[in-house]
């Protein structure tokens, strides 16, 4: 899914226009037990309550794509005959009717959802008739011709609320606050079936994970049935061996400086598209072999490229470099400019010792204090 697909089913999640029609919900404590579970319509809670819930859906469906938010294909045998991703279907199916199926699922999620403490399941089902657009991209809701019939699930801690006072009004004075259980926002969570195309996609799920480097790989591949997806993090990690491993011994600031450079030309020309910025290997081994890495290096990569830690099919680029700022750093020292100011950083040789080089200009700080720049005559 795309940022323009997951924001229209985002629309459809706010407590004024919500196509949520059923919730069930299990409140799990930190020994893995069911405390309460519960089963109704959406359209009997309390006005303030779905509030809440459309909140947690909303939040569900939100952060960066390919950080927080990933779309995630059965592989062939699960989508074929996977009883994973066959149950995620009756579940959207039995439009969470069936209470008994619920349970059972919750009972999956309890055995393998690696979490310390309290946390809340909600599971949640909907329907949207997916509106025609035209051309010049306006809804026309008399033409839905196709139904998005969906589930959404998420998983949110239970933490007790931080001790304080509080005014009472009946002794006109404070007290001390009672602390409660209170439902945050999701850890993790998922659509099924996935919204490609603006259509159903019974063989992907969008999932979600509020930490960018801990994607509870045991929920994707227990609970939902799909590989789990690679870590910004890991991504950022196996990009920089690449380039290390294809200049080796030249990996010199220049180069890298290019790298970086070109990177950011490709997230500017991509800026206006729904897909993030994405690079393939061709993509990658072109970047390489343009900022001069040797043709005996680009071939060692191109053969063990899909076998390395970490790799994928396309990394992205907002993973692997951050296009807002160019940072230079070492134990004792950080520099950092924006990114399309990168000529302000240049290297100079003196007696054969290599230097990075910063002009010093009229708009230099020193904790606070202004400096103003020496001039020598030759």
């Amino acid at each position: 899914m795309n940022k323009r697909e997951i924001s229209e089913i985002r629309k459809i999640l706010t407590k004024e226009n919500t196509h949520i029609d059923r919730i069930s919900c299990c409140y799990v404590d930190a020994n893995k037990e069911k405390k309460a579970v519960f089963n109704t319509s959406f359209y009997n809670v309390e006005e303030d309550e779905m509030f809440k819930y459309s909140d947690i859906f909303r939040k569900t469906l939100s952060g960066t794509i390919g950080k927080n938010i990933y779309t995630l294909e059965f592989p062939l045998k699960e989508a074929m005959e996977g009883e994973r991703a066959a149950y995620l279907q009756k579940l959207v199916n039995s439009e969470l009717s069936d209470e008994q199926m619920n349970e059972i699922f919750f009972d999956r999620i309890i055995a393998e959802y690696s979490y310390p403490e309290n946390y809340l399941i909600i599971l949640a089902h909907g329907v949207y008739d997916i509106p025609f657009k035209t051309k010049d991209n306006n809804e026309v809701f008399d033409g839905s011709e196709y139904v998005y019939n969906f589930i959404i699930c998420s998983l949110c801690p239970v933490n007790l609320s931080k001790p304080g006072l509080c005014y009472d009004d009946e002794s006109k004075t404070f007290v001390g606050h009672i602390r409660d259980w209170m439902v945050q926002m999701p850890q993790t969570g998922f659509l099924y079936p996935a919204f490609n195309d603006r259509n159903t996609d019974l063989h992907s799920v969008l999932y979600y994970s509020k930490n960018a480097n801990e994607l509870h790989e045991e929920f994707t591949e227990e609970i939902i049935g799909c590989y789990p997806p690679v870590a910004a993090k890991e991504q950022m990690v196996s990009f920089s061996k690449i380039v290390e491993d294809a200049f080796e011994d030249e990996c010199s600031f220049e180069v890298v400086k290019e790298i970086q450079e070109n990177l950011s030309k490709i997230v500017e020309e991509k800026k206006e598209e729904p897909e993030p910025a994405a690079l393939e290997k061709t993509d990658i081994i072109n970047i390489l072999s343009e900022s001069g890495a040797p043709d005996s290096c680009i071939q060692k990569i191109n053969e063990n490229f899909d076998t390395e830690p970490g790799r994928t099919e396309k990394l992205l680029v907002s993973n692997i470099t951050n296009t807002k700022k160019f940072e230079v750093k070492s134990p004792d020292i950080k520099i950092q400019v924006n990114a399309d100011r990168t000529d302000l950083i240049n290297t100079m040789t003196i007696d054969n010792r290599e230097y990075i080089v910063i002009p010093l200009t009229d708009d230099i700080e020193i904790n606070g204090i202004k400096v103003k720049g020496t001039k020598t005559e030759e």
